[in-house]
């Protein structure tokens, strides 16, 4: 086992754990560093490996919430075990938008728009609107709504149409799903908790879908390469949600926004002038 090859994943898999759940673009991200950090894999593996690494991050969700999202909890209640059999079911319904569309297109998105120049102009477009968004509702000064039980089926699924936008690499699926749920009037902290809850169903589904279109027939190289992404992810993972929703209730959004649009930036003129 090549100890630079095991260095390389290390990486890649803190790259996923922080850039998954920060509104900044984890698939984005992993392209762009790509272009530094070549794994010695086959395009194929590769291309899998992008998806089901996230599986390890959306794991963090499921420990750090699982209270939360178990309906089975001793610990709860008749009514709070239905409010969370609820929640799962809005969960569901939201994420169909994206599961047709994923499902129905995924070859012609990967093809069309998984390279560093769509990457750069969703980095810059979604880093503007994230400043723009936030901008107003300083202006209006209205408080969102603080409570997931207060979601509607309806909200839900309008979340979900924003999931979608997530399909092209940059855009972000927590940034869109945050930026979804406070432009229908969620406050950040119940839009950030949804978007981490949407994950859980989309990862693990775009997750077996890239493992069966692979195939089974892992080299033991390529076991050993995907299990260390995903610990890797998942641990770094812990440490930036507990991050991000700290910083939700005392800060807005636009210093990713600002990040976005620098980091933007700065790929077009390594594409233009350097490389």
């Amino acid at each position: 086992m090549d100890l630079i090859l095991i260095l390389k994943t290390v990486i890649l898999g803190i790259v996923e754990g922080i850039t998954e759940w920060l509104p900044i673009s984890s698939t984005g991200h992993l392209i762009l560093v790509d272009e530094f950090i070549n794994l010695n894999v086959s395009a194929a593996f590769k291309e899998m490996f992008d998806v089901v690494i996230q599986l390890g991050a959306i794991m963090a969700v499921v420990v750090l919430y699982f209270h939360k999202l178990n309906p089975l909890s001793p610990k709860k209640n008749r009514k709070q075990k239905h409010e969370t059999m609820v929640l799962w079911y809005k969960v569901i319904f939201a994420v169909l938008p994206a599961a047709v569309i994923g499902i129905l297109f995924d070859d012609a998105i990967h093809d069309r728009f998984f390279n560093p120049v769509v990457v750069a102009a969703t980095l810059i477009i979604y880093g503007v609107l994230f400043i723009v968004i936030e901008n107003h509702n300083e202006r209006s000064r209205r408080r969102g709504m603080d409570s997931l039980s207060g979601l509607t089926y309806r909200m839900a699924f309008i979340i979900g149409v924003f999931q979608v936008l997530s399909l092209i690499p940059g855009t972000s699926r927590s940034g869109a799903t945050i930026v979804g749920g406070i432009l229908i009037g969620c406050s950040r902290t119940v839009s950030a908790e949804f978007s981490f809850f949407l994950g859980i169903p989309v990862m693990f589904g775009a997750s077996l879908l890239k493992i069966l279109k692979f195939g089974l027939s892992f080299t033991g190289t390529e076991l050993v390469v995907l299990a260390i992404g995903m610990i890797v992810s998942f641990l770094v993972s812990i440490v930036s949600i507990k991050f991000l929703m700290g910083y939700v209730k005392r800060h807005d959004f636009k210093a990713f926004g600002v990040y976005r649009i620098i980091l933007g930036i700065l790929v077009i003129g390594y594409f233009m002038f350097l490389k």
